[in-house]
């Protein structure tokens, strides 16, 4: 089975999206454990995990449909952050734009009746719900308790609560 060149692209340009993803979030997480921020930086060393692991399933893909996946070089990540709500605003953002990436994605597969890679991009839309609720509902957290060396704290104890736990798989 065959994808076309221009599906080809775009998944490649996704592998390169979630590269990009990986290295940023273990900036983030890097920053999170040099500041004192140990359950950030335990979250964000699992988002990290993820991301390569996102990568590695468009490269397989693209691979087993006889594609050659393009294994690109990575942008260096900010390594300053303001605050770690700064950090949660910059990985919402990220995934909002991950997300308009697959969806595009699935526009492609629509109109070119790539029912294999429409199928394939499936769990990946299910995921993008997952990742920007997750990152939407930590930022309520800073609205909801505050901003105070208290309720950072608080949400620090949450990050590492939630890289504990392992993540449900989205349904496909």
């Amino acid at each position: 089975m065959k994808i076309s060149p221009k599906m080809k692209k775009a998944l490649n340009d996704q592998v390169a999206l979630e590269a990009n993803a990986s290295s940023s979030y273990l900036a983030m997480a890097s920053w999170c454990e040099v500041t004192g921020y140990e359950g950030g930086a335990s979250y964000f060393y699992a988002q990290s995990d993820e991301e390569r692991t996102h990568m590695l399933k468009i490269v397989h893909y693209l691979n087993d449909m006889g594609a050659t996946a393009t294994i690109p070089a990575t942008k260096a990540p900010a390594t300053s952050y303001k605050s770690l709500e700064a950090i949660i605003k910059t990985a919402l953002k990220s995934e909002q734009t991950v997300t308009a990436a697959i969806h595009k994605m699935v526009e492609i597969a629509q109109k070119e009746k790539d029912h294999s890679t429409y199928a394939f991009l499936e769990w990946f839309v299910n995921e993008q719900v997952q990742e920007e609720t997750k990152f939407e509902t930590l930022l309520q957290k800073f609205d909801l308790i505050g901003r105070d060396k208290l309720a950072i704290n608080e949400i620090d104890k949450l990050l590492a609560a939630q890289a504990a736990a392992p993540e449900a798989e989205p349904a496909a």
